[in-house]
């Protein structure tokens, strides 16, 4: 409640220095007729009826407008039919109570500015005969909504839906200004607290690893130090101290050295009989024979003398 009175002189000095007069006259007559502070719908069924029993297109229209706009088009997407339905009937209720009015030129009026809508949905296809039927309270299509069992229950299911989405609604954000305030201060002070801790966990791991590396450092130079003295007390030994292992010599001692160089002299013989065989091949060859042919030469003059021999001697002996 404070909250609300509150909220009231903030808006009542809003007006006052923007100089809008007749909005405080307004808001002042309200405040003081009203009784509850709540939102209710049925200040907004009021509006509706108001709007309609002056018919006042114009202010219907805007009304519902910024209803749809501000609330029905936050509801899921099943609801869309029902929302719609409700505008149908709220603009058909319009039209018979401009009827029994006897205010013609309101009906005229109606459909000149919102004939391209309606034209496209089906449900308003009868009512545009509605201007120029002479009874309609007994036609056949708009019988039914000059009844007041329809008129009533219409609104009263306007009234419901209106009342059930108020209780689902947001705040406004002019109401929620003080609310956000105390939220902001609170977070700023949970976060500046966790900062603080944050800066003093920081400083104890510093704490502690520095306090880590003089032990390392303190542990690995005392290690350093007990191994040189370990090294120091370790008595210190000379050559003639070393007794050398007591290996047995094998059975046959070979001189690898000596079986190389026997192998270097058989291949070396071998190469130069060769060489030598080659010599007397290329001398023959240069001197124009061929030894084979030599050879058979040597066997037929050999052959040729013993003939001699022979016949000499035979014709000796004749």
């Amino acid at each position: 409640m404070s909250q609300v009175q509150f909220l009231d002189k903030l808006l009542h000095e809003y007006l006052v220095f923007r100089g809008f007069s007749n909005t405080i006259k307004a808001l002042d007559n309200e405040l003081r007729t009203e009784k509850d502070q709540s939102f209710r719908a049925e200040k907004v069924m009021d509006q509706f009826n108001l709007c309609i029993n002056q018919s006042d297109l114009h202010g219907l229209l805007a009304l519902w407008k910024h209803l749809d706009s501000n609330l029905f088009s936050k509801l899921e997407h099943s609801y869309s039919m029902g929302v719609k339905k409700l505008e149908n009937s709220l603009l058909k209720l319009y039209l018979v109570t401009a009827y029994n009015h006897n205010k013609t030129e309101k009906i005229t009026e109606f459909f000149t500015k919102l004939a391209a809508e309606l034209q496209q949905q089906s449900e308003w296809k009868d009512w545009f005969y509605f201007p120029f039927c002479r009874s309609p309270e007994e036609s056949q299509p708009f019988s039914l909504y000059f009844k007041k069992e329809w008129q009533d229950t219409f609104q009263l299911s306007l009234r419901n839906f209106l009342a059930t989405i108020y209780q689902c609604l947001p705040q406004p954000t002019f109401v929620r200004v003080e609310q956000e305030a105390a939220l902001i201060r609170r977070l700023q002070e949970e976060n500046a607290l966790l900062k603080s801790r944050l800066q003093q966990q920081q400083q104890q791991l510093s704490v502690s690893q520095s306090t880590q590396n003089l032990a390392t450092s303190s542990s690995s130079a005392g290690g350093a130090v007990d191994v040189r003295r370990r090294a120091s007390c370790r008595p210190q030994q000379s050559l003639s101290d070393i007794l050398p292992f007591d290996i047995s010599p094998p059975g046959h001692i070979v001189d690898d050295f000596c079986i190389i160089a026997t192998e270097v002299n058989s291949v070396s013989q071998a190469s130069d009989a060769q060489a030598r065989g080659l010599k007397m091949l290329i001398r023959n060859i240069g001197s124009g024979g061929s030894p084979v042919m030599g050879r058979k030469d040597n066997a037929a003059h050999g052959e040729k003398s013993a003939k001699r021999r022979s016949g000499s001697v035979g014709r000796n002996w004749i």
